[in-house]
């Protein structure tokens, strides 16, 4: 909300003092890009706590499911004796 009213203050700050419509429209485009990039940004690092901890209980919970890595184990086993049973 903060970027659309500065966005809304700088484009009236630009008319009042006379700035062409193309200038007007071009400044209005860039402010939009940099702010859109700095509040992304700024959500990104106040999200990031919340971040490492869903990645650290993904890399803790990995380990612990045996029924995947019996059936990575099992397609491979299956692929290899596929491979050599067909050369």
């Amino acid at each position: 909300m903060t970027e659309l009213l500065f966005l809304i203050g700088f484009g009236l700050a630009l008319v009042m003092t006379g700035v062409s419509a193309i200038g007007i429209f071009a400044a209005i485009v860039v402010g939009f890009v940099i702010m859109a990039f700095a509040g992304m940004l700024g959500l990104l690092f106040k999200m990031l706590p919340w971040i490492i901890l869903i990645a650290a209980v993904i890399w803790l919970c990995r380990g612990k499911d045996k029924s995947a890595r019996r059936c990575r184990d099992y397609c491979y086993d299956r692929s290899r004796s596929y491979r050599k049973r067909y050369r």
